[in-house]
């Protein structure tokens, strides 16, 4: 064989021996051969893969090409690999890839890439990749949508390749990121959706947006939201999701379904025996073709009809339902549902029990807001409809609020503000006056601690020109805030007006002066104040000192005549007042250990804007010996 034939395998032999490589000078020399004839040579090596060619200044540096047998990749990776000639034909698939595309070896291998219409690869998008591969490497995202409708994502890598015999190629490589990027996906979705309950305005109908939001995790699904209405002991539908879902059903029922209230507080009792802990997670319930526990009828404690729920069912081809409670710290503010048909999963099940978690949080933060609300606008009412007039002054000696009896006292109303300096030379024209009362008051004030009654009368000026004697109690609250009550003790009736709440049955003028009396003189009156079904809802420190209770948790939450020697005759006082008459008499009170005392009780009516009563004010002054 002459010399030239044999080497390219003495090339080959040769760089073997150097792996770091040689330049064509050095194989020629190593090989007694002319240069040209090796360079000639090395290229047709490096078109069939066999040798490597690496840049150094102006050298070319050949080595031994570094090759992995295709069959050992093909069956050790868990991606998809398919490897196509030049003209896009089939050459070489791994089981992976077979297997994902459902088809079996003879049927794909040999077939061409646009002409086999396979899942994935043979996709516009994949196609154009592949199509326009020239010397680098592209990698692309892939978004597949299966016939079933699952959303699928792969990594596509597109990869030039060269045959043992030289020829040119391309090795596809995909790589399944749908848990991947459904975890990113569901991790902006939690976060816009955290965003949106955290700025969710009040006028805004948070129902609709976890109904949609459920709809938007799980495409194709029906969902319901219920609200849970703990005083009767029922479920109301709030919003439905998914496509002619609220249609069919109002058709179904023959009303409109959100709104329907479904007595199904049941849910809490024998024989479903579910708690707020039990709710919390998520359940699934196989409902046909024949139930795996509870059929839809049961589910609904039979608020619907039976033939109803069967229709149902059939008309939105349900299979199975998954339900969540919308709980937070053991309390329920409703149910969450989604209904799947048949073949279909709830793929998003942890996104889908955290965005729950999310709206229960945000429903429990609205209820909370509400319940403030509710409870400031009862405090204001109370205070507004109390006898005496009421002020807060803030740290900086700023009047922040006043109820409408101090404006009538006063004859005017302190300006948004207003400071009690600026206050004072209203009400104390005179110079003299107007210092002594504000030494006065710094007096008591430096004399005092938190919590503790300043009483002072003063003689002021109101609007009209009048003088008043005003009997002002203040008291620091822990914020440092000024809590002051002002009582116009000028004229007797309006002192037997506020102090007696208009009791007729006092026989006497001296008994009226004797209370009149008594009630100046007393600077801290025992209170309590009572909602509409008789219970306290606050009782001041004198009224904890008077019955010997060292915390107001200790009376809050029980009803008034827990604190009487004779409850049942106290009920029915509180029922006169709370129906909008007043109460004054001696009655006979009862201490945290077991004495008893005797008390004069007054009750007022607590009316608010419209005259409805919402509560009622006691009033308690401990009788010593009877008297």
């Amino acid at each position: 064989m002459p010399p030239d034939h044999d080497i390219p395998g003495r090339a080959l032999r040769a760089l073997k021996s150097r792996p770091k490589g040689m330049t064509i000078t050095e194989l020629a020399k190593a090989l007694g051969v002319n240069r040209n004839s090796v360079s000639k040579h090395l290229e047709v090596l490096q078109a069939a893969g066999q040798v490597d060619l690496q840049l150094v200044g102006n050298a070319k540096v050949y080595s031994i090409a570094q090759r992995v047998p295709l069959s050992a990749f093909l069956c050790f990776t868990k991606n998809l690999i398919l490897v196509l000639d030049a003209d896009l034909v089939i050459v070489q698939a791994n089981d992976q890839c077979l297997a994902r595309l459902g088809r079996p070896k003879e049927e794909v291998v040999g077939q061409n890439l646009r002409e086999a219409n396979l899942p994935i690869v043979s996709s516009p998008q994949a196609l154009a990749v592949v199509e326009s591969l020239e010397r680098e490497q592209v990698i692309t995202d892939i978004r597949y949508r299966h016939e079933n409708g699952r959303e699928a994502f792969y990594q596509m890598q597109a990869i030039p390749t060269t045959f043992e015999d030289g020829t040119k190629g391309c090795t596809i490589v995909l790589e399944d990121i749908t848990d991947r990027k459904r975890y990113t996906q569901n991790m902006a979705f939690l976060a816009r959706t955290a965003i949106d309950l955290v700025d969710l305005q009040p006028v805004e109908d948070i129902y609709r947006y976890i109904a949609e939001g459920l709809a938007e995790l799980v495409p194709g699904a029906y969902a319901y939201i219920f609200s849970y209405d703990a005083a009767d002991r029922q479920f109301i539908i709030r919003d439905l999701a998914g496509e002619g879902f609220r249609e069919g059903l109002t058709e179904l029922l023959g009303e409109d379904p959100v709104g329907l209230s479904l007595p199904i507080g049941r849910i809490f009792d024998p024989p479903y025996n579910q708690t707020p802990h039990s709710v919390r997670g998520i359940q699934e319930f196989v409902l046909r073709p024949e139930p795996s526990s509870w059929s839809l009828y049961d589910l609904c404690f039979e608020a619907i009809p039976r033939e109803v729920c069967e229709a149902i069912l059939a008309r939105f081809d349900i299979q199975t339902l998954w339900v969540m409670g919308l709980v937070w710290r053991d309390e329920v503010f409703g149910m969450a549902g989604v209904f799947l048909s048949p073949g279909k999963g709830l793929e998003n099940r942890e996104t889908v029990e955290s965005f729950v978690r999310q709206a229960s949080i945000s429903l429990a933060r609205r209820e909370a807001a509400e319940h403030l609300r509710q409870s400031e606008a009862r405090f204001r009412g109370m205070i507004d409809s109390s006898p005496f007039g009421v002020a807060l002054i803030d740290q900086d000696g700023r009047f922040t609020y006043t109820n409408r009896r101090f404006w009538e006292i006063f004859g005017y109303e302190p300006e948004s503000k207003t400071t009690a300096i600026e206050w004072s030379r209203r009400i104390f024209p005179d110079d003299n006056d107007r210092l002594e009362a504000i030494r006065a008051w710094q007096s008591d004030l430096k004399r005092s601690a938190p919590g503790r009654i300043r009483p002072r009368t003063f003689v002021i000026r109101s609007r009209d020109g009048q003088k008043k004697t005003i009997l002002s109690r203040a008291v620091t609250l822990p914020d440092g805030t000024e809590y002051v009550t002002c009582e116009d003790i000028t004229e007797e009736v309006q002192t037997y007006r506020i102090l007696l709440a208009d009791i007729a049955d006092l026989r006497r003028r001296e008994q009226e002066l004797l209370i009149k009396d008594r009630a100046i003189a007393c600077t801290q009156r025992a209170v309590a104040l009572l909602d509409p079904d008789g219970v306290v809802t606050y009782a001041n420190a004198a009224y904890l000192a008077l019955w010997g209770y060292p915390t107001a948790e200790e009376v809050q939450g029980s009803h008034f005549s827990r604190f009487w020697e004779r409850s049942g005759e106290m009920r029915g006082i509180v029922r006169a007042v709370l129906n909008g008459e007043a109460w004054h008499g001696e009655q006979t009170a009862r201490r945290s250990d077991g004495t008893r005392f005797p008390v004069d009780l007054l009750g007022t009516p607590i009316v608010a804007e419209g005259g409805r009563v919402i509560g009622m004010m006691a009033a308690a002054t401990f009788r010593r010996n009877g008297a």
